[in-house]
């Protein structure tokens, strides 16, 4: 069944070609692990197994990771009385509902399909928000579970996944191993870090690329199911300003779901966020969700 949300059909066409990359990457990654470790079978293993991992338990790991833990409608009425009224508004399934006790405040959507779907907030997120700003936050989210753009980024996160761990598995098994090991071995490790490397890199670009769209079509698609694209730029203005006053000691615990957040765990002035960033710019959000009010007429808009 198809939600309410407003399709995306550039969304989709990226999201398509990613895969469509990041697998052929991924078949010559494994090909090459096979020549170099000449075992089929455990790379194979490997491969498969941290696969099924990333994909039926990615929910799980995320909010074990941001300290998260699903909550009733008993617990959070306010929280789930604002997703019931969205799903219903959207015709999606309800997914769970998660609260995290950080006060980085930021929000994010996990899951494999919409019906195993996890929606987290912050307290810190739920305190500095208002009723109309969390809605569109969460609308947000939501619009991530209904174009299944979670599951792809999840999917394509695992390629840059294994490839880093098989980076760090060569390095260490020639820092520790290497007087056991002859030249051709040494040779071998080399060559499987230098493609694991090659791997990380070509799926860190591919993914980044598809994650600063998505959030674009995510703020799009939220504005326009709301229809209040000046409250979701303003919870954007304001989460953004108050994440650069968090202790950067907790915003590196939180880089590594920068992917899935609703704005990037990262400091003002990184260079890493105006290069490698996975969201857009602030800049570059705002302006299109105040071309979406003056499209949608909304009160106080810009007007050409």
């Amino acid at each position: 069944m198809r939600s309410r949300f407003e399709p995306d059909r550039q969304l989709t066409t990226r999201m398509v070609a990613t895969m469509f990359l990041l697998g052929l990457v991924y078949v010559a990654f494994i090909a090459a692990l096979i020549v170099l470790l000449k075992s089929v079978v455990l790379v194979v293993v490997i491969a498969a197994g941290l696969l099924a991992a990333q994909y039926w338990y990615s929910d799980r790991i995320a909010l074990y990771a941001m300290r998260g833990r699903l909550v009733t409608a008993e617990e959070q009425p306010q929280l789930h009385g604002v997703i019931d009224r969205l799903c219903a508004t959207a015709d999606m399934p309800k997914p769970q509902v998660a609260l995290s006790e950080l006060d980085l405040p930021n929000a994010f959507a996990t899951g494999r399909n919409a019906d195993h779907a996890v929606v987290c907030v912050t307290t810190g997120l739920q305190r500095r928000l208002t009723a109309e700003e969390l809605e569109g936050v969460l609308a947000h989210e939501l619009s991530h579970v209904a174009h299944r753009d979670v599951a792809v980024i999840t999917i394509a996160s695992f390629l840059g996944v294994i490839a880093g761990l098989v980076v760090r598995f060569a390095f260490y098994s020639q820092l520790f191993g290497g007087r056991n090991r002859d030249q051709n071995t040494a040779a071998a490790l080399a060559a499987v870090m230098a493609v694991s490397a090659l791997v990380y890199a070509l799926s860190f670009l591919l993914i980044r690329a598809l994650s600063r769209y998505r959030e674009l079509a995510a703020d799009r698609a939220a504005a326009m199911l709301t229809a209040k694209p000046s409250a979701l730029a303003s919870a954007l203005t304001k989460v953004s300003g108050d994440i650069a006053r968090i202790p950067s000691q907790d915003l590196r615990t939180a880089q590594a779901f920068n992917a899935f957040f609703f704005t990037p765990a990262l400091g003002p002035g990184t260079v890493v966020a105006n290069l490698f960033s996975t969201h857009p710019s602030l800049e570059r959000r705002l302006e299109a969700l105040a071309e979406i009010s003056a499209e949608l007429g909304e009160p106080g808009s810009r007007t050409s």
